[in-house]
């Protein structure tokens, strides 16, 4: 369901409405309590190469692994495999779109917008029914990095539109990163210049939660990433080096099939084990 969010609504992100030129509102679909959490953009050309694919998709699933939400336009190239490296991950990721959230640009991305309105959200300040023109994009891009802690610059060209996203998020005050590139690949071109212009190169993805205060992998990022129930039988689990299926559902007041479901998924997750009805935390990935 489609809602909107007015500048002075106290659900409108704070750091949204400290930019210059805020959007007076701003319509949602989806997890709107995403916009309360760290939130960090990747941005960068439609037309990539493989690298900068595999990096997005990369540095996305890292930074949702440890929640970070990661915000994106869900256009061609790198944008899309941002917010798939952020789903991949069972993470969180925004989509900020230039047109109105009942449509779809690029068309090739419906399955990826219904994705992300089910495990994320998509928001956009155009009413439903507006088409995306040449300049929505722009005023976009300022949306994308006013709701972010961070922006990275995985590959921009010369005249790409990512080099725009730059400029704001410098002038909003937030954190700039640059993926070094190939210096014959005319897709690193403006991304390559930032670093010389004095941006810092990312390196090591690491070094974004650091400066956002994160430690990577720690109990907090788990945390982070659950929903209610599941962070309340984490913590039983968590609290005794084996429990079984009853103690769970005795500590939660939760169902023996909801507390199965919830393991499971868990499970999924990496974050616990099971075995001969007891459940365990999975000490090799935490």
């Amino acid at each position: 369901m489609i809602y909107k969010l007015n500048k002075d609504d106290p659900g409108f992100p704070e750091m949204l409405r400290e930019i210059n030129m805020p959007p007076s509102q701003i319509y949602c679909n989806g997890n709107v309590e995403l916009l309360k959490s760290p939130c960090v953009a990747i941005v960068g050309s439609r037309r990539c190469t493989q690298y900068g694919v595999t990096v997005a998709k990369s540095i996305g699933k890292r930074l949702a692994e440890n929640g970070v939400t990661i915000v994106s336009g869900m256009a061609r190239g790198i944008d899309t495999a941002a917010h798939k490296g952020a789903l991949e991950a069972e993470g969180n990721t925004i989509a900020v779109f230039g047109c109105g959230l009942d449509l779809c640009y690029p068309s090739e991305n419906r399955g990826l917008k219904r994705e992300i309105e089910k495990n994320g959200l998509i928001i956009s300040e155009y009413s439903v029914g507006m088409e995306a023109k040449p300049f929505t994009f722009p005023e976009r891009n300022r949306i994308i990095s006013g709701i972010s802690e961070s922006v990275i610059i995985v590959e921009a060209a010369n005249r790409s539109g990512s080099l725009i996203t730059a400029e704001l998020a410098a002038d909003q005050g937030r954190n700039v990163y640059a993926v070094p590139g190939n210096i014959t690949s005319e897709a690193s071109f403006g991304s390559n210049k930032l670093i010389r212009e004095g941006v810092k190169p990312l390196i090591l993805i690491d070094d974004v939660l650091t400066d956002m205060g994160i430690t990577p992998g720690c109990e907090e990022n788990i945390m982070l990433r659950l929903g209610e129930d599941e962070r309340s039988v984490y913590s039983v689990v968590k609290k005794s080096s084996e429990v079984t299926f009853e103690e769970i559902c005795a500590a939660t007041s939760l169902s023996p099939a909801a507390v199965s479901g919830i393991v499971t998924v868990l499970e999924m997750k990496g974050i616990v084990v099971s075995s001969m009805g007891k459940v365990f935390i999975d000490k090799i990935v935490y």
